[in-house]
């Protein structure tokens, strides 16, 4: 395991090597030639780990070994703790590659993903009833994969077969039983279970050999009321290279869409992830971290495990606003590039759902004069814009406007945290 380690550290940045990979450990104990368990001290390193490495440790393994195996990444202790009830379960976890700590209880809901959330927990309480195939879709980094496993978890409990697999590990089980002429094999696994649920299913695109297979496994499954459900990062009838017969059944069922997440839920999450871990943030803290970094879950995730590291090493008793700036300085990231004021213009607009031209239109409804007098407090504080070049712009009067409009936000932002940490993630999208 030491050997396959010191290969991946060179691979790998020496922050993530240090940070992430030096927490884990190998479980002898619960490991075998097919299947390696590492132990993380804790649910967001194992999370993380398992994310970003674990295909990277099982193709090192493959180099090495010649055998492929499973990376479990689990928190350290839990085994024992879970011998005797969850014992079933945890072997089928293991079976299924589920990630346990992965349930609907765990996962943060808002306005962005409440859809999303409602129909899998539907889809996990009622077997092919009504939603089958059931696709999940979104951008990278904002719980699809976690959805997935809490309608597996789900089902786990109450003794269905699961099965949980990503595409690409779908693709080399479908070649590795082709080399060995044991197609049969591969077709009562994936076709006797009552679960089948696949991780990024638009890499099966330009395909056709596994396509084909799929294709009859599909209608398989369908016709005996067995339960599909898929995540991709785009919607069935975007993904090229993809069999049209299989597009028109992926849509035949309910299309789920995740959009990333609005401040609140950010914040939200946050708020989860630091309990989960044990990190004690104030809200000022807190605000500062969800305005300032991206929408993707798992970069959130990567924050918190680096903040928790950082207090680890220095000790630090009290956490300050510039303590988080220098430890997150990578993730916040300062554009050099000039800002236009279309951008400014149009970032603002679809913040307060109007139209850009609203903005620069004479209306004096409040929630367009709100906009518009943000829109100037940005283009002052990210372009070299002057007063008077301003005014002239939005057809006022004179530059004292634009500094009254000035002095108005920046009140606001004084005086309303909730307000500044609205500019602060506005500010973020333009840059």
């Amino acid at each position: 395991m030491n050997q396959i380690l010191l290969q991946l550290k060179d691979e790998i940045t020496t922050f993530e090597f240090e940070n992430y990979i030096n927490q884990i450990t190998y479980n002898e104990k619960y490991s075998r030639e097919d299947r390696i368990v590492l132990n993380a001290p804790n649910v967001l390193i194992a999370s993380w780990v398992k994310t970003k490495y674990a295909d990277k440790i099982a193709h090192l393994f493959e180099i090495n070994n010649g055998l492929k195996p499973e990376i479990i990444v689990e928190v350290a202790n839990s085994n024992k703790k879970k011998e005797n009830k969850s014992n079933v379960r945890n072997k089928q976890n293991r079976t299924t590659n589920l990630n346990p700590s992965f349930t609907f209880d765990s996962f943060v809901v808002g306005n962005s993903n409440t859809f999303a959330v409602n129909v899998a927990k539907a889809v996990a309480q009622n077997q092919s009833i009504k939603y089958n195939p059931l696709v999940i879709y979104g951008n990278t980094g904002l719980g699809k994969t976690h959805l997935l496993n809490a309608i597996g978890n789900a089902n786990i409990l109450v003794g269905k077969n699961v099965i949980y697999t990503t595409s690409e590990q779908f693709l080399n089980d479908f070649l590795l039983h082709i080399r060995n002429n044991t197609m049969e094999r591969f077709r009562e696994k994936y076709r006797a279970c009552d679960y089948l649920l696949i991780d990024d299913i638009q890499f099966l695109s330009g395909k056709e050999q596994i396509q084909e297979e799929f294709f009859h496994t599909f209608n398989e499954l369908k016709e005996n009321n067995k339960q599909i459900v898929l995540t991709s990062d785009r919607p069935p009838k975007d993904m090229k290279g993809l069999e049209e017969r299989l597009k028109t059944r992926f849509t035949s069922g309910l299309l789920a869409d995740i959009q990333p997440p609005e401040l609140e839920t950010k914040i939200n999450i946050i708020r989860a992830k630091c309990e989960l871990d044990r990190i004690h943030l104030d809200d000022t803290i807190i605000h500062f971290i969800a305005a300032n970094i991206n929408d993707n879950i798992r970069e959130i995730e990567g924050v918190l495990v680096k903040l928790s590291f950082s207090m680890n090493v220095t000790n630090i008793q009290e956490i300050s606003l510039d303590f988080i700036k220098d430890v997150l300085k990578e993730y916040i990231k300062e554009s050099k590039e000039n800002v236009s004021m279309d951008k400014i213009i149009d970032t603002v607009a679809k913040y307060y759902n109007l139209k850009p031209s609203d903005i620069k239109s004479k209306n004096r409804s409040k929630n367009i004069v709100i906009a518009r007098k943000i829109v100037i407090y940005l283009a002052r504080t990210l372009t070299p814009n002057s007063m008077p070049y301003l005014a002239n712009f939005f057809g006022m009067k004179d530059h004292s406007t634009v500094s009254k409009a000035m002095k108005s936000i920046q009140d606001e932002i004084n005086n309303n945290a909730n307000f500044k940490t609205i500019i602060e993630e506005i500010k973020n999208k333009i840059k």
